[in-house]
């Protein structure tokens, strides 16, 4: 999941080497904390959030390895 969040991401900055991707794991979920350059994050986000949903939309659609929820937070 690491490297698909990664793999989305990546074209869309112009510093790739700032990407962060750290991965939470609780009870119920797994929670991804996504870390950007500051110049970089309203690429990611997009206008009115639509880079972002679109992330997300991959990513909670894709088979997780085990039964949790999967988050993604942007920051």
């Amino acid at each position: 999941m690491k490297l698909l969040i990664e793999s989305i991401v990546t074209p869309l900055v112009d510093h790739p080497e700032d990407i962060v991707v750290e991965k939470r794991e609780e009870a119920k979920k797994i929670v991804y904390h996504l870390t950007v350059n500051d110049e970089d994050v309203g690429k990611v986000i997009g206008k009115n959030g639509r880079i972002a949903k679109a992330i997300r939309t991959i990513v909670y659609s894709s088979k997780p390895e085990t039964n949790k929820r999967v988050y993604l937070d942007i920051m």
